[in-house]
Parts: structure tokens; sequence; C-alpha cells
């Protein structure tokens, strides 16, 4: 199988621990993009807080894509165009936030290029703003102030606490909204049927591409979807052990410039 697409989660995969895109992967994306080949970034992000890494990769000049908020957007990086989009109902902002105290979380959203969240944001709430290069604006309403449709929001907390907030919230919001974590600490919450697979298949389809043609790497609980679907999934060497299991092929990890490694292995 040639392969003609490459999808890239960020944080754990393509970025090392100092969140940076090292020299020699970026040169072999921009070799495999001269030569024809797609490239995708693939994250929860927000669309604000991949875009300087787009810039970086040059997907502006090469005609690649973005995909953020897990899916539920995806950019054309050489038009800037939203290519596809969904989005989660205003009226459901409401009840999220009723269980996000309920729970005791916190809940953060996104507007531009800020973050939204209740007062007092923790720590991880904290964290997001900085690695996405958002502004952080905590309000003292946030059902009142959210009165827009967002890509997602996200409950944040101690990971033990999460793992238990994620079922009780998928068994209040069954067949509502698509709910699952992408890190430990983070729940991410966007409209019914939205993951990484979802969207990608939109994408391929409208590029006249299959997934046997694609191959994407992946790190955490939100890229299983994708990994799955692909024509070759790959866990990096520092994915979580679920995400290892459901994977074709395990590279090396982030640090390792494990990204670089599956380039120089399937593009020939």
């Amino acid at each position: 199988m040639e392969y003609k697409m490459i999808v890239l989660d960020l944080d754990g995969t393509l970025t090392n621990s100092q969140k940076i895109i090292t020299e020699p992967t970026k040169e072999a994306l921009f070799d495999i993009q001269k030569k024809g080949y797609k490239v995708v970034l693939a994250s929860g992000r927000p669309t604000h807080g991949i875009v300087h890494l787009a810039h970086e990769l040059r997907l502006e000049e090469y005609g690649g894509y973005i995909l953020s908020f897990n899916g539920s957007c995806i950019t054309d990086c050489r038009t800037g165009k939203v290519v596809y989009e969904k989005v989660i109902p205003a009226e459901w902002i409401g009840q999220i936030y009723d269980k996000s105290v309920e729970y005791g979380t916190g809940i953060m959203t996104y507007e531009g290029d800020a973050l939204i969240s209740s007062l007092d944001p923790d720590c991880y709430i904290q964290k997001e703003a900085r690695v996405c290069r958002l502004k952080l604006k905590p309000v003292e309403d946030f059902k009142g102030y959210v009165n827009f449709t967002p890509n997602k929001c996200v409950l944040t907390g101690e990971p033990d606490h999460l793992a238990q907030v994620e079922k009780k919230m998928q068994r209040h919001f069954n067949g509502l909204m698509s709910i699952y974590r992408s890190e430990p600490y983070f729940i991410e919450i966007v409209p019914q049927n939205i993951d990484k697979a979802h969207s990608l298949l939109k994408l391929l389809s409208s590029l006249g591409l299959t997934a046997d043609e694609m191959i994407c790497c992946g790190d955490g609980y939100n890229d299983i979807s994708m990994i799955e679907c692909a024509g070759l999934g790959v866990a990096m060497e520092n994915a979580q052990d679920v995400v290892k299991e459901v994977a074709d092929y395990i590279t090396k990890s982030n640090d390792e410039d494990g990204v670089l490694h599956v380039i120089k292995k399937y593009f020939k």
C-alpha cells in the first residue's frame, strides 16, 4: 500500500516534551510535502493553538490541514477556510456547567483566541492556556457568558476523580454528545459522534482518498479512533497502554523523533 497522507497528533506525538518540533522531523515533513503527500495536524487543541505549528511546517504552502477540537473543525491551511465543522448547541451549555459544579471539576471552552473558564481556574486550565497560546478569561457567570455554540467544552480535574466523572457524564448525556478523556485530567465534550476518525473520514472523502492510504500517529485516548481506522495506525512509545494495544505499529517516543522514524520507514 502506498500511503498518501500522514495525520499527526501534537502533544506527546509530533512535539517533544518541550512542545517543540525538532529540526530533523521538520525537514522530513517538508520533504514528503514537496513530493505531494498530505500532512494533517489533528489535535484536541483549538485552531488558534495549532496555527503556529502549521506555519512552522508550511502547511499553507503545501496544502495541509488542521483538524482541531478533536474533530469538531477542519481548516484548509492553504485557503484558511473551514471545510467541516460541528458545534455544541447553546442550550446544552447550562447542563454541562451544572454537572461540572455537581461533580467538582473545572470547566472551560474556547472563543477565538481566548480560553473561557469559571472563576479560579485550576492548574490544568492554566496549562491549556499557556500551551495553546490563548488569553485566559475567567468569567463570573459561565452559563450566561457562553451564549454561543462552541466546538467543545472541557472538564478538568485529578485523573482518578475524572475517571468516575467521565462515566457519569456519558450516562447523563447518552446520545446527545460525545464524551471521552483526551488526557487523564481532561474530559472532552464535543458534538455527538465527533472524534478524530469521524472527521478524517469526511476529509478523506473530499480529497478522493481512502482510510487505507492514511497513516495516523498518536499517544492519547482521543487518538484511538483514528489509529483504529487508519491504513497504518501508529502509537508512540510514550503512548497510553490502551493506545498501543490498538496500534499496528509502535514507533519511538516523542522525545526520540518517533514521527521521523515513521516517515523514514513508510515514505520511501
